[in-house]
């Protein structure tokens, strides 16, 4: 039996669909070995060697992998193709103490039956080049991240973090938001004349040319504008030029991970995080190409059976006889193919049972684009008609715009809007009548803040990350709370963004600058090609960082940094003064008499204290009844509590005691543990979510996955309890 190791339970499970009794498919769930994730986990000292340990989550994977590899005939390694992927395959081979030479590996960019079986004639060797550059990068990203994450603690505030992308996307949007603070709002006016012909026939133009000279859009202003309608409105409107032509429109390339992104924010309304999650679904499923790739080759048989589909479905006027498309990037790499359907007669309508509704939305995009991307190019008839208009010494252009598509071309497959305005038939020197003109303001808007698609296409711009980290990089600032995402899903960024990014433009500039984290892409990729050793790259890098971090540990004061700002608010435990702090979440106040007193509070729009909300009268109802309660290990007060998950009891000498308890639900029922009889059913939590199980643990371990209503089971006496659906039910599993 030969053994196949995929990444995913999903990718083992359509693989297994594809081949016969010989081969039996596991997978690795991810990554088995990585970094540790309380110590650098870098040698320093000796040529950056990194110490890979395998977590504890995967550790019962890799004893079931390493059973399994015993048994096998031939092992081979099927992890996804790019660095990733390569690496992914290293760390297996390692921890399973695979001899390297003869373990096989094997890639592919859709997983169809042919894909599989043609690479499993063709295996190669784990791509030690490929396995280094992502070594490079993830050590890279460890000394930035674990060497100057505690920098930030030590001088700004606890909590913060800094990364070799992260903060130079950080930086883009904080480079935005200057831009939109920094706007000034200008207000200009428009003139547009409605105009009728003979046969009363209206359409509108738009003021061109003042005395045969272009203006600015800017420069017409409120006085200039009501003279202008005031001479237009006198005069004689002639048809003086008309221009007639065909205007054609090519479809766009296939998909590659940057402009799927982009694509599906703009027309589905998804965050990169979730567009490359469901792609991911889709590939593994077996519905679309690997879905991290820059390249935009189509195979010759997607565009033979996109071709067939064209002709069959829509026309040979339809189909353009196979296009190729090249890649503007220098360094496109990682996959082979752009993002595609697997095969190209699978409409997205015979999907609609098999998909979810966000699985299928995303499929119909990236068919849509593909096949259109095979498709003849739409034709326009585009009609430009100029109208002289004179007054006195004036001469005034008006110009209107119309088109109307001739043919549609791959628009009948492609869901882009394009606008048709229709024009009446008019020949030059024509006389045309004025129904009214229209003198309208307008104010300049500031440039927008970011869309996840903003940004991608920024960073892609400035080489900023690959296909893989662009999804992940958003994804992270918004978990450090640098970027929040606002109603309309645009990315703003938080005061302390702010503080964390003109702190690294002023003291570490490489960290953030766009050339230096663009060049380093570029080195990965020489690693990555064999050009290039990682461990030169990665010291010379460290030794000017490393020399650079330590003088501004002496040198920074936090004081100098986050300087701390009066308030009149005094503190209602300890009466002294209170002062505005900045945290990892914003300003707050703050007790001047810190570390004496811990109290703190949230500042309010005005400067002062945030007013407390009301009390819920549930928790002052427990407050009432667990007046009395005493902390078992200090003998201080047990004070009601509300945590992420609910009331609970703390003792109030904390932080000196940390003594916490769990307490019944919100509304203070509590029920008594029908097995030891001395402890109550309280709610608790895992990795898994909510529970309930006994407060006298671990001397009694009884637990429940359902709330306990209080009332015992008619039928054998269990305790009842409610599920997932709001059901009573009894709690026996025997009981029915």
């Amino acid at each position: 039996m030969n053994l196949i190791i995929v990444e995913s339970p999903t990718k083992a499970k359509t693989i297994s669909k594809f081949l016969d009794g010989k081969y039996k498919v596991e997978s690795s769930f991810g990554h088995i070995r990585d970094l540790p994730s309380r110590e650098l986990g870098v040698d320093l000292e000796n040529n950056f060697n990194p110490k890979y340990v395998i977590p504890a989550k995967a550790k019962k994977t890799v004893s079931s992998l390493k059973s399994a590899a015993a048994k096998a005939t031939e092992v081979i390694l099927a992890s996804d193709e790019d660095r990733e992927g390569e690496a992914i395959a290293w760390h297996l081979a390692q921890a399973l103490k695979l001899n390297e030479s003869q373990t096989k590996r094997i890639v592919f960019h859709e997983i169809t039956k042919d894909a599989i079986l043609e690479a499993l004639k063709h295996p190669r060797n784990i791509d030690i080049n490929m396995v280094d550059a992502q070594q490079a990068r993830r050590i890279l990203d460890r000394l930035v991240g674990y060497k100057l994450s505690p920098f930030l603690w030590k001088k700004v505030a606890k909590g913060l973090s800094a990364g070799r992308v992260q903060s130079v996307a950080t930086r883009i949007i904080i480079e935005r938001e200057k831009e939109i603070r920094a706007f000034k709002q200008e207000d200009y006016w428009t003139i547009t004349a409605d105009l009728i012909t003979k046969q009363k026939e209206e359409f509108q133009t738009e003021l061109l040319k003042i005395n045969g000279k272009s203006f600015e859009k800017l420069s017409l202003k409120e006085d200039q504008a009501n003279l202008i309608k005031s001479n237009l409105e006198q005069c004689n409107y002639l048809i003086k030029k008309i221009e007639k032509k065909k205007v054609s429109k090519s479809p766009s390339a296939p998909f590659t991970t940057s402009t799927l992104q982009q694509g599906a924010n703009r027309h589905l309304g998804f965050s990169a995080k979730q567009t490359m999650t469901v792609a991911q679904k889709l590939y593994e499923k077996g519905y679309i190409t690997y879905m991290r790739t820059d390249s935009l080759n189509l195979s010759p048989k997607f565009v033979a059976d996109a071709k067939d589909w064209i002709t069959s479905n829509l026309g040979k006027e339809y189909c353009s006889g196979g296009k190729l498309y090249k890649n503007k990037s220098k360094n496109a790499q990682e996959a082979h193919e752009a993002i595609r359907p697997t095969e190209a007669n699978i409409s997205p309508d015979e999907l609609k049972n098999s998909l979810d509704s966000t699985e299928e939305r995303l499929y119909r995009l990236i068919w849509q684009r593909s096949v259109a991307s095979q498709m003849s190019a739409a034709s326009l008839d585009a009609t430009v008609i100029d109208v002289e208009a004179k007054q006195a010494e004036n001469e005034y252009i008006l110009r209107a715009n119309g088109q109307m598509i001739s043919f549609p071309g791959y628009l009948k497959v492609w869901p882009e809007k394009t606008k048709e305005q229709t024009l009446p038939n008019l020949t030059e020197n024509e006389s045309v009548d004025l129904t009214q003109i229209l003198s309208e303001k307008h104010t300049t808007n500031p440039p927008a803040r970011y869309s996840d698609a903003g940004l991608v296409k920024e960073m892609e711009k400035y080489g900023i990350g690959r296909p893989s980290t662009y999804a992940p990089t958003i994804a992270t600032i918004i978990a450090r709370n640098y970027v929040e995402r606002e109603e309309n899903k645009r990315l703003k960024p938080t005061e302390i963004a702010f503080v964390v990014t003109e702190l690294l433009i002023k003291h570490f500039p490489k960290i953030v600058d766009y050339k230096f984290t663009a060049q380093m892409e570029d080195d990965l990729d020489l690693i990555a090609n064999g050009e290039k050793k990682w461990q030169p790259i990665i010291g010379e890098f460290y030794d000017e960082f490393s020399k650079n971090l330590e003088a501004k540990y002496q040198e920074i004061n936090k004081s100098d940094i986050m300087p701390e700002e009066q308030s009149n608010e005094i503190c209602d435990k300890c009466g002294k003064k209170m002062i505005i702090k900045t945290g990892r979440y914003g300003k707050f106040l703050a007790c001047s008499g810190f570390p004496e007193c811990h109290n703190i509070k949230k500042l309010g729009a005005a400067g002062n204290a945030e007013p407390e909300k009301p009390a819920d009268p549930k928790i002052l109802e427990m407050e009432k009844k667990y007046a009395g309660e005493v902390c078992e290990k200090c003998g201080s007060a047990m004070k009601v509590r509300v945590g992420k998950y609910g009331p609970f009891l703390a003792c109030s000498a904390y932080p000196k005691c940390k003594n916490i308890k769990n307490i019944g639900a919100a509304d203070g029922k509590e029920v008594e543990c029908p097995v030891c009889h001395e402890g109550k059913i309280v709610k608790k939590f895992s990795k898994r979510g909510a529970f309930y199980a006994c407060s006298n643990y671990p001397k009694c371990k009884n637990a429940y996955q359902g709330e306990p209503t209080g009332k015992d089971c008619k039928k054998c006496g269990a305790l009842m309890i409610t599920n997932a659906s709001g059901k009573d039910k009894c709690s026996n599993k025997d009981c029915k």
